[in-house]
């Protein structure tokens, strides 16, 4: 079946997304290491990512680990700066694509809150024909109910999605309901597989 939909992750595919690198560069390699150790940090986001209240949840964290409550605070004050720039020239295929009238969805482990300051920042994120989150949808991936989910609210066979993702349990993931899929390693690569596919056309700015 010739693919109908591409569905795209967002963090480190269309904007970038890195906590480390951040604490790093505010606190200095030693301190942020000793933060990481010492707080969960990566729990907390897997709760936001599942619908917890943003600041709420970053705020409980941070008066549970008082020597580190400012900088746990910066997941929520300084949140934009863990989430850019955006990836580059991965925003021209998405319009490409629907330029092209192909659909273009969104699935991705994101928060509600954080979402809301991505979207304003990235304005190619209102740009979605579906946008699925694990924030609304109370599940993330790789379960494969949230896969599930997408296939039940798009109409389409899982075969007719073509997903993009940086990590590979989550590409594994899809293609063991029989997605289409392509592990995401940079615009350049994902333009080739689109314009193997026959969903873009082998010229354009996309192909440059």
């Amino acid at each position: 079946m010739r693919m109908k939909a591409v569905v795209f992750d967002i963090g480190r595919v269309l904007i970038d997304w890195q906590p480390v690198r951040f604490y790093r560069a505010r606190l200095g390699a030693a301190r942020q290491a000793a933060l990481f150790d010492a707080v969960d940090l990566e729990g907390m986001n897997a709760a936001l990512d599942l619908g917890a209240p943003f600041r709420e949840t970053v705020c409980a964290l941070a008066d549970k680990h008082p020597a580190y409550s400012e900088e746990i605070r910066l997941w929520h004050d300084s949140w934009l700066q863990m989430a850019s720039p955006a990836i580059p020239g991965t925003a021209t295929l998405l319009r490409a694509l629907k330029a092209r009238s192909v659909p273009v969805f969104a699935l991705s482990n994101f928060g509600l809150g954080p979402f809301d300051l991505a979207r304003a920042a990235y304005p190619v994120l209102k740009e979605f024909d579906r946008t699925y989150l694990s924030g609304a949808l109370r599940l993330a991936k790789p379960d494969p109910a949230i896969y599930a989910a997408v296939e039940e609210d798009c109409g389409l066979p899982p075969e007719a999605l073509l997903f993009t993702d940086d990590r590979p349990e989550n590409i594994a993931a899809a293609r063991a309901r029989g997605w289409q899929t392509h592990l995401f390693a940079g615009a350049p690569d994902l333009a080739a597989r689109l314009m193997a596919e026959g969903l873009l056309p082998h010229e354009g700015p996309h192909a440059a």
